[in-house]
Parts: C-alpha cells; sequence; structure tokens
C-alpha cells in the first residue's frame, strides 16, 4: 500500500501554525523511559517532537515519508531525519528506547507499524503514541465549529479521520503495561492565527483542491464578531496512550 502524504503541499504552513505538546505531556513520558540512548519519533511532521526529545536522548532518528516536511524540519546535531514509510524502516533490530507516533497513528498500516515497533525496539522499551481532537473554543462558538468541523469540510476529510474523533479507542494496541492518560493544549490565538491553523488541516486542503476556493475565509467572516480584535483563549484536548514493548503481542 502507497502511504499518504496530505502534508508536503502545504509543508510551509504547516511548519508555522501546527501546534505543538505541553511540558506535562513529555515529564510523564519520560517518566517511563529508563535508558535514553535512542529514540525515534515515527512521523516526524515538522520535527517538533523529536526537537523536544532531542534534549533527553544522544541520539533521535525522525521519520517521515514527506520530503518537504522533513527539509523544513527543526535542526539538532543529535537529530537524523530520514525519508521513510512508518512500516518499513532502515534500522538495525532493538535499535530505540523509546518510539513515538504524534498526530499520525492513524494514517498507518496499524498491525504492521505495531510488528516493526517490535523488530527494532529494544526488549522493555516504550511506545507512545498521542494526537489532539477538535479545538475547543469556548461555548459561544463550539457549536459553529462543529458545523464547520462536519458539514462544511466534514465530506472532504479522510475516513481515518473518524480515529481522532474516537481517540484511537478502536485502534489495536497489543503491548504490556498499558497507560492511558489525557492533556489539555492552552493557547492564546487571534482569529488570524486559527484561521492559518484550520488551513492545516488535510481536510481544508482537499476543500481547495476540489473547489478552488477557501473555505477558512468565510469561516473567519462569521467568527470576527464573536472572536474580537485581540487573543482569544483555545483549548485542544489530547488523548494519549504509552506501552512496554516485550518479547510477544499481549492479547
Amino acid at each position: 500500500m502507497i502511504p499518504l502524504d496530505r502534508f508536503s503541499g502545504h509543508a510551509n504552513l504547516y511548519a508555522q501554525y501546527r501546534i505543538d505538546y505541553p511540558p506535562d505531556l513529555y515529564n510523564y513520558l519520560l517518566s517511563f523511559v529508563t535508558e535514553r540512548r535512542a529514540a525515534w519519533d515515527c512521523a516526524t511532521g515538522n520535527g517538533q517532537v523529536a526537537d523536544v526529545l532531542a534534549n533527553s536522548f544522544d541520539q533521535v532518528d525522525a521519520t517521515d515519508i514527506s520530503e518537504t516536511q522533513l527539509i523544513l524540519a527543526a535542526k539538532k546535531p543529535n537529530i537524523r531525519y530520514q525519508l521513510s514509510q512508518a512500516e518499513q524502516t532502515p534500522f538495525a533490530n532493538q535499535t530505540f528506547d523509546l518510539i513515538t507516533v504524534a498526530q499520525a497513528l492513524h494514517w498507518f498500516t496499524i498491525d504492521a507499524f505495531h510488528q516493526e515497533v517490535r523488530r527494532v525496539a529494544k526488549p522493555g522499551a516504550i511506545l507512545a503514541e498521542w494526537g489532539y481532537g477538535l479545538v475547543k473554543l469556548g461555548s459561544d462558538l463550539d457549536a459553529v465549529l462543529l458545523d464547520f468541523y462536519r458539514n462544511r469540510v466534514g465530506p472532504y476529510w479522510d475516513p481515518q479521520r473518524v480515529h481522532i474523533d474516537t481517540s484511537y479507542a478502536n485502534l489495536p494496541f497489543p503491548f504490556a503495561d498499558v497507560q492511558h492518560n489525557q492533556f489539555t493544549i492552552h493557547r492564546n490565538w487571534t482569529l488570524d492565527r486559527f484561521l492559518n491553523y484550520l488551513r492545516t488541516w488535510s481536510a481544508v486542503r482537499q476543500y481547495i483542491h476540489e473547489n478552488e476556493e477557501d473555505p477558512v475565509t468565510d469561516f473567519g467572516e462569521q467568527l470576527k464578531a464573536h472572536w474580537g480584535e485581540g487573543e482569544r483563549e483555545i483549548r485542544f484536548p489530547v488523548f494519549f496512550r504509552l506501552g512496554r514493548v516485550m518479547d510477544e503481542p499481549v492479547q
């Protein structure tokens, strides 16, 4: 199966306007990792997770199927970027102490990816998979945003998007010592900043491609009266799961 690349065409926009993750998520994750020699950030995108992991690991390998994304990714001496599918990588057996996937698992062939994780992970290594759902704007705007999400651009989401809406609950995770957690990303954004974030949505990019118009422009006009001229606090709900990679899958 040819992997889906939904982000090369707007990699610069993605690098500027996608969100990063809160320190408490990384603190929680790293509390489970004893050896910190090598980490793999799979589907690294703009390298934001790899950039943070590089502060704690001797070496970070970060892979993606988008060469354009990798060119724009954060650079550090101990981060090595490579073009690679999630399900088949160039790494040696039993290489990594930690493997991470942020907001990308739903694009993978899950069983094949987890098989590759077992091959390249050291015994007892940690696998962490997480993502974030629909942003919360506040009681006065959440219903308006939900209508845009479901109805205006809803038909343009790939089928895999359902796994974000269900917080990966229906995706297998056959690992040991499984932990689940939730985090919240708080941001204070202007309306313009928020609209540019919406333009990174794969459904918005597909809408623009098929209709040759930007649905975010009209939506922004709807929001103006409520948003005001300054910044508004918004929240992104993050779902998170973590497990330990043992010799055999957990049934």
